[in-house]
């Protein structure tokens, strides 16, 4: 019988949910037999190394949650070097890698068609770092991130729907980035050797949306490219201009087929993928491209 691995945080929020749309379900599906991974209390990279080795040939690897816990999901996928089918069922307060594949039950997930997803891979100084669905950025919106882990803010996002829940998103932004905004975010860097000075955000695009608040493209389902940004949102009015360009029409990017960020000297910037964190210090080399194999995943029918 194929197997069924469940991938879920049990501290999160809607659990209970869960429990009952997805845990009571899965066990109830003949032909397959089930297992569960509690999502730890440590870090993407720790769980997904974890679920890593616990995965098979032919699983169907299934994360019940937000993006953080479908990132832990795609990477343990990958690192397994397992053939594995991925599906993400949306209970988060974003779930962009969920909008891609479109499954929102177990019923999708099992009449749904297998499809490929190209995602991005993230090296630090040479060394595998991250790999990602939908979107990678540095500074000024990887260190807005941090924002939406208040727990006051969390569960205010988990209230709101649709528009309204943009417009909290874009209003809790606004306060942070008046008391954040004459910072440096991103030191000058090289790009692909050319020299990049006065920049705030270094985007790359591969998903739909990035954080449910901007529109992104179909570059998950080509094997070579991905939309890249560098934008100065220092000011106020350039930082209302791109956002509202990125809501209404999509994130202003240009293709790329691998990036390449080299810093000098001390430096400090944030890092993030999916909503998933990480401040560096002193990094000298970033790089970015295309995963070399695509990951398995069910979308709809």
């Amino acid at each position: 019988m194929k197997r069924i691995i469940l991938v879920y945080n049990p501290r999160s929020s809607k659990q209970a949910l869960i429990k009952q749309e997805v845990l009571d379900k899965v066990w109830e599906l003949k032909g397959y037999t089930v297992g569960k991974y509690e999502v730890r209390p440590t870090n993407v990279d720790d769980n997904a190394s974890v679920l890593a080795k616990l995965l098979e040939d032919d699983d169907i690897l299934i994360t019940a949650g937000g993006d953080g816990t479908a990132t832990i999901g795609l990477n343990g996928a990958i690192l397994s070097k397992k053939s594995v089918q991925l599906a993400a069922l949306p209970y988060g307060n974003f779930n962009d890698l969920a909008g891609i594949l479109k499954v929102k039950t177990i019923e999708d997930i099992v009449g749904g068609k297998t499809g490929k997803l190209w995602p991005l891979e993230v090296k630090i100084d040479g060394k595998h770092w991250r790999y990602a669905a939908c979107y990678v950025t540095m500074g000024l919106f990887a260190e807005s991130t941090k924002i939406f882990d208040v727990p006051k803010i969390r569960h205010k996002l988990r209230e709101e729907k649709g528009l309204k829940r943009l417009v909290y998103s874009v209003w809790v932004l606004k306060d942070w980035y008046f008391k954040n905004r004459k910072r440096e975010f991103l030191p000058t860097f090289t790009l692909n050797g050319k020299k990049v000075e006065g920049m705030t955000d270094y985007l790359t695009v591969n998903g739909k949306t990035m954080a449910k608040m901007m529109r992104g493209g179909q570059y998950y389902s080509d094997a070579k490219k991905f939309g890249v940004r560098c934008e100065n949102l220092a000011g106020f009015w350039s930082l209302v201009w791109f956002m509202m360009r990125s809501i209404l029409a999509k994130v202003p990017v240009e293709s790329s087929n691998g990036d390449v960020l080299e810093f000098v000297g001390e430096n400090e910037l944030e890092i993030q993928a999916e909503g998933e964190y990480q401040r560096l210090k002193n990094v000298k080399k970033i790089e970015i491209r295309k995963c070399e194999n695509p990951v398995r995943v069910i979308l709809k029918a």
